[in-house]
């Protein structure tokens, strides 16, 4: 069959570093660090006490006080970021055939705040306490269910959960569904919000994440030699997704475009990468072949990059694997560098990022990269945004579970 182009027109971003798309952008090129102390609640017991948290984020500048008070704060981010993006997109929904419009959003914990602040109401208060909008707030479908009623897309609707890698599984089957021809518009990404004391003590427990509790600014060091685990993050990305043939029709203006992607499995391990990066190395290939490019057609790579021993090691052998040679000449960087670690959010902003790229010739830096690791011996661009003429990204993502997916966006040509 004749595949259809899938094309990138509007996007909309909540990110520890910005509430717009452009102040994100902004702040990403500037190196600004968005991580600090945690205020959501009382960490001081906690090992871990840094977080990437959204301070300045007001549900009542996106909804009535009544609707805000029924969604969970990931779903407040992925709605308030889909209107974003739908306005980003120029997109006129009663001008269109809702059936033909639909949206996938991953995440990979959806309401846990909801969750924990229901249980503590059935311990302290019993069972007749428990909010009547306690499941509809917690599960992971009801952001693109709530994107759906707001926008009214009637089409595709579900949630994708695949832990850190549920924003790009998200977007890679919202791209293979179009180019079936299975919707005419797609809005898809990821939202997360997860800096609570349950997520904060498991993480912990499991000795994932930083504890540079004295520096929080320098905490997420992804690929350099003291880094000591992630640091995370919460906020939303949300793409408009269109064929191209539907752009062309209502003139629309075209970020990029959308050319690969792959996914796949380590079997392997309930948290740790498979050795040499093995399942990584075939998403990144199968997403290559998907889009029929070369390794040395990528201009820069997008990684997963949290900040951990395991993943910037097997990513870095995993990129060797399939880039050869070519691994030392392309610029890599790691967006959670700045924003930490959003879970099942991460990949949606992180393609965002690498878009902009395409737009504006320019990358981010990996901040705080200092101190060279023998086994990270790649060109992480360290220190400051860089220059560059942006034709093709290939970006990574990767969860527990050993989901791997990598998508590959390309600037547009007719």
């Amino acid at each position: 069959m004749n595949k259809k182009r899938v094309v990138i027109t509007g996007m909309g971003t909540i990110s520890p570093i910005g509430l717009t798309t452009e102040d994100f952008w902004k702040n990403c090129l500037a190196g600004k660090n968005g991580v600090d102390m945690i205020t959501g609640f009382d960490a001081t017991d906690f090992a871990v006490r840094i977080a990437a948290e959204i301070r300045d984020f007001d549900p009542e500048n996106y909804f009535e006080r009544v609707e805000a008070r029924k969604m969970d704060r990931y779903v407040q981010f992925a709605v308030a970021a889909a209107e974003m993006a739908a306005k980003d997109a120029a997109l006129d929904v009663e001008k269109e055939d809702p059936a033909r419009m639909g949206t996938l959003v991953g995440s990979g914990v959806g309401g846990i705040a909801t969750l924990e602040a229901q249980h503590s109401r059935l311990i302290n208060r019993g069972p007749s306490r428990i909010s009547p909008y306690f499941v509809p707030m917690m599960i992971i479908d009801m952001a693109p269910g709530l994107i759906s009623m707001r926008l009214n897309l009637k089409g595709p609707n579900f949630g994708v959960v695949s832990a850190c890698a549920s924003g790009s599984h998200a977007i890679g089957e919202t791209f293979h569904m179009m180019q079936m021809g299975k919707a005419d518009v797609m809005v898809s990404g990821g939202a997360e919000s997860a800096i609570t004391p349950m997520t904060v003590g498991g993480f912990a427990s499991m000795k994932a994440l930083s504890t540079r509790n004295d520096e929080p600014s320098k905490s997420s060091r992804p690929f350099d030699k003291d880094r000591d685990g992630f640091v995370l993050g919460e906020g939303a990305g949300v793409i408009v997704f269109e064929t191209l043939e539907h752009a062309r029709r209502r003139g629309a203006r075209i970020y990029a475009e959308v050319v690969g992607s792959g996914a796949t499995a380590d079997a392997y391990h309930m948290t740790a990468p498979a050795p040499g990066g093995e399942g990584a190395a075939r998403a990144m290939g199968a997403a290559l072949e998907d889009a029929g490019l070369a390794p040395e057609e990528v201009s820069f790579i997008s990684a997963h990059g949290t900040s951990t021993p395991h993943n910037d090691r097997l990513e870095t052998a995993a990129i060797k694997t399939v880039f050869g040679e070519y691994a030392y000449k392309v610029p890599i960087n790691s967006t959670k560098s700045m924003i930490g670690h959003l879970l099942g959010a991460g990949g949606a902003l992180e393609l965002e990022a690498a878009v902009l790229s395409i737009r504006d010739g320019k990358i981010h830096p990996t901040v705080n990269h200092e101190v060279p690791d023998p086994d990270c011996d790649l060109d992480y661009v360290p220190g400051s945004a860089r220059d560059l003429e942006v034709d093709t990204v290939l970006s990574n993502s990767f969860g527990f579970g050993g989901h791997n997916v990598s998508i590959i966006v390309k600037a547009f040509k007719e």
